[in-house]
């Protein structure tokens, strides 16, 4: 009883603590995960508390739980629609990208701890890949937006690089314990993590979807159906020889992108449960490392993470992404800095320990420092160099709250909830507003207090206003309560002056005096950015042309609907 009442108060006490903490990482910008990582060092053997924990089949079963639920909310935050932008170029940084990555650093780690190839080679499979974890966590928990060619890709690769780490790091553990399998059977091996969590990720999902949309349950249980399809998809997977982690991922890009009332219901529980899920696996992680075994390693293992990230990464991103698809130098930058190291490289060290692997300790502690010094370089200078590349677009106007109406089973209307702090709407009538057609004022909140909104109201800075819209009229809702604040920065970054991307070349050209070719004469606006940024533009895109920078300010799907211009 002692023992259990022990294991409650030190794990209630570690994950109240992470949550606390997690305002020191908004403070001091030090990534979160890294302070997961640190009390969890500090809660071991050699730490405060003293915890000893050396389970490792314990922590390899915490590991795929936790990445699992990690990856299951990843996916149903990812919108389909991101694919058209960024799934060829992550599809490429999640095969060839880890490959070469992986060669790269284990070369390295063969000169610098003296090893042999095959050795060497599974440090560098172990690292190999970036972790969902830690980007998923960065992006959305760093205050930073970046555009979507970018976000899209890094997001897209995270989810998705794990298969090829994984068969990496197999193959090479069956060589060093002498069990290796032959050429067809390793090609095999690759075909069915990759085919396995293809046919069976989104299939699974698609049923899990449909019956989610189907079924009339009580609130609470949606969330867990999902969790519990996502596990059945991810165990049928794994059990038939596939890669459980991409299948897992998969499920919930299909649950994620079938619309209808469960998704309200789902998301923010699942929210809850990955951030649990982060903090758990990282706490456990950090119990299970020994500093001063890390200290022993620790200047060859800094010297492989500087090699990683100022050598690997860089040349894999440059090898197997720019030739082949339209990136700018600066995304390049940006996209080669930010391949986040994170749980997956400390989960699959275990495998060495598991597979009772000469010198497991070694690869351990390496994972773990790369770890370490990728969150600290790498997600410590995100915003930074965010800002540097300029790959950071600024954050659009959305509403304070929304939410369903339960009206429709598709396309249902919803409740829009804005604050007025756009100094043009003071003490303009409601009925001079411009509103979407299907757009209505159901109530008018101010100074606390319910008014009956009439054509004849007229608004105050302050007044909390209700909508009931749908979602193609949000992009007008939200240009019309746009605060000055954030009016100033779109107009910094879009420029004073936006232009309809139905408009014409001809007559942009005839008012501002531009030469166009006989081809571009005929072109809308619209049409004319994106041929110039190589087509699929997304919000942030610049073209300069004639003393003239044109910015893509606003996207309808594939559609640019809005062009900023700045004048140089």
């Amino acid at each position: 009883m002692d023992t259990i009442n022990t294991l409650f108060l030190l794990s209630g006490f570690l994950i109240a603590l992470s949550v606390v903490a997690s305002r020191i990482s908004s403070m001091v910008g030090l990534p979160l995960l890294l302070i997961f990582l640190g009390l969890g060092m500090l809660a071991g053997e050699d730490g405060i508390l003293g915890i000893q924990f050396d389970d490792y089949s314990l922590a390899f079963l915490i590991g795929h739980l936790a990445l699992a639920m990690i990856l299951l909310d990843g996916g149903l935050r990812t919108r389909l629609k991101t694919f058209r932008v960024g799934f060829r170029p992550a599809l490429s940084l999640a095969t060839l990208g880890v490959f070469v990555t992986s060669a790269i650093v284990g070369l390295f780690a063969m000169w610098i701890f003296d090893l042999t190839l095959a050795q060497g080679l599974l440090v560098g499979a172990i690292v190999g890949s970036t972790d969902a974890a830690a980007v998923f966590s960065m992006l959305s928990g760093r205050g930073v937006h970046l555009n979507e060619r970018v976000s899209a890709t890094l997001e897209i690769e995270s989810g998705t690089n794990d298969p090829m780490a994984i068969f990496l790091t197999l193959l090479l553990v069956e060589l060093l314990v002498g069990d290796i399998r032959g050429l067809g059977a390793t090609a095999m091996f690759m075909l069915l993590q990759f085919g396995l969590a293809l046919v069976i990720g989104v299939g699974g999902g698609w049923l899990s979807a449909k019956l989610l949309r189907w079924l009339d349950l009580a609130p609470g249980l949606y969330s867990l159906l999902a969790l519990g399809l996502g596990f059945c998809v991810f165990g049928a997977t794994s059990f038939l020889g596939g890669s459980g982690f991409l299948a897992i991922y998969l499920t919930g890009l299909m649950i994620g992108n079938q619309p209808g009332r469960h998704l309200n219901f789902i998301l923010p529980v699942h929210d809850g449960l990955a951030w649990l899920s982060q903090i758990g696996l990282f706490l456990i992680l950090g119990l299970l490392v020994s500093p001063s075994g890390l200290l022993e390693f620790a200047l060859p293992a800094t010297l492989v993470a500087l090699v990683l990230i100022f050598v690997a990464r860089p040349l894999a991103v440059l090898v197997t992404v720019k030739p082949f698809f339209r990136f700018r130098w600066r995304e390049i930058g940006f996209i080669s800095w930010v391949g986040l190291r994170g749980a997956v490289p400390i989960v699959l060290a275990i495998f060495p320990v598991i597979g009772g692997v000469e010198n497991s300790a070694l690869y351990f502690n390496v994972a773990f420092a790369v770890v370490l010094l990728s969150l600290l370089i790498q997600g410590g200078t995100l915003p930074l160099m965010a800002r540097w590349t300029k790959v950071e677009v600024p954050v659009g106007v959305t509403p304070n709250n929304r939410g369903p109406l339960g009206i429709l089973p598709e396309n249902d209307y919803e409740m829009f909830v804005y604050k007025v702090d756009n100094q043009d709407l003071d003490d303009v009538p409601i009925r001079l507003l411009r509103f979407p057609s299907g757009a209505v004022i159901s109530a008018l909140f101010r100074q606390h207090a319910m008014l009956h909104p009439k054509g004849s109201t007229r608004l105050k800075l302050g007044d909390v206003i209700c909508v009931i819209g749908r979602s193609e009229d949000l992009p007008a809702l939200n240009r019309l309560f746009s605060g000055d604040a954030k009016l100033k920065r779109e107009r910094a970054f879009f420029g004073t002056f936006t232009f309809d991307g139905d408009a014409l070349m001809r007559d942009i050209a005839s008012v501002y005096g531009l030469t166009l070719s006989p081809g571009e004469s005929e072109m809308t606006l619209a049409e004319f950015v994106s041929l110039r940024v190589g087509g699929h533009p997304v919000v942030g895109d610049d073209v300069d042309w004639h003393g003239i920078h044109w910015v893509v300010s606003e996207m309808d799907g594939n559609k640019v609907t809005r062009v900023g211009l700045r004048l140089y």
